[in-house]
């Protein structure tokens, strides 16, 4: 589609919230619609575009303004751009919005507590709340929630099917999309491009 609108999508929350499963079944939605689509995640960012960065606040800051580098380049050339790095500042939140424009920031809220004690398989959490960890977003590090995001999606209320009901509804009301049906339904291939674990088949595979 030659004339496609481009427009980022920025998922934002802690770590475990549900960003990149939201974000996957987005992307599928997309391609569903014939829309030219990439997915930024923040894993996989930080492998491949900002290796040798640490966690300082500097270097959070430089990779977020790195993603959003690239969310604007894709998005100025008609790619709908899904973007899903933890981006705990709102201040470099708020610089690739002024830097992309087409932007729709989509908060993915669950609290701390659900996250450590039902979300933690690799008990980081745990050892983060116990000084086993410094620097780790939401527990000795700052997360700065959005104050007036586009959407909040509540993964602790909502499956990921509802939310990624929501972000479509979302996405119509703001002119970026025609309808908010879903179009993909059952179990999704892997995109390669967010860091879910993958089957054997090649499909997503579903956390309990």
């Amino acid at each position: 589609m030659s004339d496609q609108q481009g427009f980022t999508v920025w998922f934002t929350g802690l770590s475990g919230s549900g960003k990149s499963t939201i974000a996957e079944m987005l992307y599928h939605e997309f391609q569903a619609r014939g829309l030219k689509t990439e997915i930024l995640d923040g894993d996989v960012v930080r492998t491949n575009l900002s290796k040798g960065l640490g966690f300082s606040k500097e270097d959070r800051d430089t990779n977020i303004m790195r993603i959003g580098f690239v969310a604007n380049l894709l998005t100025r050339n008609g790619v709908a751009t899904i973007c899903c790095p933890i981006s705990p500042y709102k201040e470099t939140r708020d610089a690739n919005r002024a830097l992309i424009g087409n932007f729709v920031e989509v908060y993915v809220h669950a609290t701390l507590e659900e996250l450590s004690e039902n979300r933690d398989p690799k008990g980081l959490y745990k050892k983060a709340i116990a000084g086993e960890i410094k620097g780790f977003t939401g527990v000795d590090d700052p997360y700065e929630a959005p104050e007036n995001p586009e959407l909040v999606v509540d993964t602790m209320t909502e499956s990921p099917e509802e939310s990624l009901q929501n972000v479509l509804r979302a996405l119509v009301k703001l002119g970026y999309l025609d309808s908010d049906e879903v179009m993909v339904q059952g179990d999704r291939m892997h995109s390669g491009l967010t860091d879910l674990r993958v089957a054997d088949t090649g499909h997503v595979v579903k956390e309990d």
